[in-house]
């Protein structure tokens, strides 16, 4: 049924706000929308459940947002478009395209926790697109809560005066309804021209299998009306509208969305590729000179191989990466061969938890059993001809002679911590190569580092470190940073002189040594023993830094004789000796499925 109340037709721009809760991530931002969707009567209180607008299964299991949502309010004669951001590190590209479609943010702060990495890091986002900040401190009930420290630390810290700082406590819904209140009076509402030409910004979109591309999109000026033709300004592709309408949080379609109201555009995209993030909407008969500035787009920054534990089940795996590539446009991929593990495909990630959500998400919605490679980074090669090499893969990598020069990434990392955890948190750093960049004290209690941290050795253990070091009050960022050569090798793992290239690994020099031998001392507990000698060696290019050898079985080819002739005796061990040889030449090792899944569990775990 078609809405027809007074806020869906040619609406006031003076009664609109739109805001985007920004947070590190547990601090608490999905719990408040819940309360906001209570206070605004959004949902009925029969089917109120807590983190509302978080869909996923993942996300009500782990407990934390991985995609942005975004849901319109009433709150008396007010609307609010409001957007519920994701926290973690990993999907901090979903908080910088929620931000383009607001004029002010809701910065939440944990009254026990204080400010954290991520609070930083969104806080400067919100300040970039020159938004207006509310700053907010949440779980105000908690025993632990310091309601008058964190806000001295967020005056100290942030620049904003301590007695703007609103304090509520989303759980109980404490200072929700005065926090609305702040809200409409100085978040400023949208200033465009509603008979400009239209320019909706699309910053975000997912794939229905019944209704194809389905993309949230802010009016920014002009009025985006429903049977039009619009026009797609980077693709320049052209679509009929079929339907446009508001998230109440139920979709509800609407005749037309005005300059500043954010909304859904369905029109027949059948590929997220055609309508990304970013993209900007123009009617067709009427276009925009030119389009919006939109996003950069998101760098995958780790690299993982992903095979089918069964080979059979390659075709399956290829419709799965095309399906969820359709609701996840920020993960990469492309087919890949492994002597060792046959057809699969080379993905890439904004980092370790993206990597691990896409997994689970493979395994659960599409039935799949994975092998997954160790994650690893993207490399520079400059080749003794002077050739740039980008990669990101062991197998790709040149031969060692013809290797000049190998860059790695390099990240700016912010660990804030506890100052009582400052030495360890050094320690911890430097024993991953890590450069001092800055420190400094946010309040006599809390300090933030600041270090040069290179991005392969992140991906390992460092976060689990970093939490188990800390007792889990240290919180961590990071921005990329710059490419620098560094000492790094390949290191080879050969079974029965042959290379096996998914064991293989790119490594600092000073980690090969510790790398072979733990490689080479783990397959030779997981290998099962053959009728022949099988050695296990860690090689970097033609020298061999550490071996093992599974040992050969021994079949008793003389417990049919009973006394007569030792010569008859010896005859037979001959036999079996020239045996082993001619299958020692010849002979495959063949490598179990769940010893691969094993040594690919213990190389993510930094062992």
């Amino acid at each position: 049924m078609r809405a027809d109340l007074p806020i869906f037709g040619v609406m006031d721009q003076s009664r609109i706000r739109n805001v985007a809760i920004i947070a590190h991530i547990d601090h608490g931002k999905s719990t408040l929308a819940d309360r906001f969707l209570e206070i605004c009567g959004a949902v009925e209180a029969r089917s109120m459940r807590a983190q509302y607008l978080d869909t996923m299964d993942l996300e009500r299991e782990r407990g934390i947002t991985i995609k942005l949502q975004s849901v319109r309010l009433r709150y008396g004669p007010w609307t609010i478009n409001l957007i519920d951001t994701p926290g973690h590190v990993d999907f901090g590209y979903e908080v910088s395209r929620s931000l383009a479609a607001c004029e002010g943010v809701i910065l939440l702060v944990d009254a026990a926790q204080g400010i954290e990495a991520q609070t930083l890091a969104n806080c400067t986002m919100a300040l970039e697109n020159d938004l207006t900040i509310v700053p907010v401190l949440n779980k105000v009930d908690l025993p632990a809560a310091d309601p008058d420290r964190v806000a001295e630390e967020i005056e100290q810290v942030l620049g904003i005066a301590a007695e703007d700082v609103l304090a509520v406590s989303a759980k109980t819904g404490q200072g929700v309804a005065e926090l609305l209140e702040t809200v409409v009076e100085q978040i400023p509402p949208p200033e465009t021209d509603p008979d400009a030409e239209l320019q909706g910004l699309i910053f975000d979109s997912h794939f229905d299998s019944y209704r194809g591309v389905i993309s949230s999109i802010r009016v920014m000026q002009g009025t985006l009306r429903s049977g039009s033709k619009v026009r797609f300004m980077q693709t320049g592709a052209a679509y009929n509208v079929q339907e446009i309408g508001v998230r109440l949080p139920s979709p509800t379609p609407v005749d037309r969305l005005g300059p500043g109201e954010v909304g859904y555009l369905i029109s027949g995209v059948k590929n997220t590729s055609e309508a990304r993030p970013g993209e900007t909407v123009t009617d067709a008969l009427r276009p925009a000179e030119e389009p919006l500035p939109g996003y950069r787009e998101p760098k995958a920054m780790v690299f993982c191989g992903l095979y089918p534990i069964d080979g059979d089940n390659y075709p399956e795996l290829r419709d799965a990466l095309e399906r969820l590539r359709l609701n996840d446009s920020s993960f990469s991929y492309e087919p890949e061969t492994s002597t060792a593990l046959g057809f699969g495909y080379r993905c890439g990630f904004l980092g370790l938890l993206h990597l691990e959500i896409i997994i689970q998400r493979l395994e659960r919605e599409f039935d799949l059993e994975l092998i997954a490679t160790k994650p690893s980074v993207e490399y520079r090669v400059r080749t003794t001809a002077g050739e740039e090499l980008a990669v990101d893969s062991p197998a790709k990598m040149p031969p060692a002679a013809q290797v000049a020069a190998i860059s790695e990434p390099i990240l700016i990392a912010g660990i804030i911590s506890p100052a009582r955890y400052t030495g360890r948190l050094m320690d911890l750093c430097q024993g991953h190569r890590g450069k001092l960049k800055g420190m400094e004290y946010l309040s006599p209690e809390r300090v933030e580092l600041r270090y040069y941290l290179p991005l392969a050795e992140v991906v390992t253990d460092f976060y689990d470190l970093l939490k188990s070091r800390t007792q889990g009050y240290a919180s961590f960022d990071y921005d990329p940073g710059h490419y620098e050569e560094s000492d790094l090798v390949k290191v080879d793992i050969l079974l029965h002189h042959d290379p096996v290239d998914a064991f293989s690994a790119i490594v600092h020099r000073d980690s090969a040594y510790t790398y072979g031998r733990s490689m080479t001392g783990k397959l030779m507990e997981l290998i099962p023993r053959q009728q022949f000698d099988v050695p296990i060696q860690a090689a970097i290019g033609g020298r061999i830094i550490a071996r093992e050898t599974v040992k050969a079985y021994r079949k008793d080819v003389t417990a049919k004789l009973y006394g007569g002739d030792v010569t008859r005796k010896r005859k037979l061990l001959e036999k079996q000796k020239a045996g082993k040889r001619r299958m020692k030449s010849i002979g495959r090792v063949e490598i179990p499925p769940e010893a691969f899944a094993s040594v690919m569990r213990m190389r993510g775990s930094g062992t």
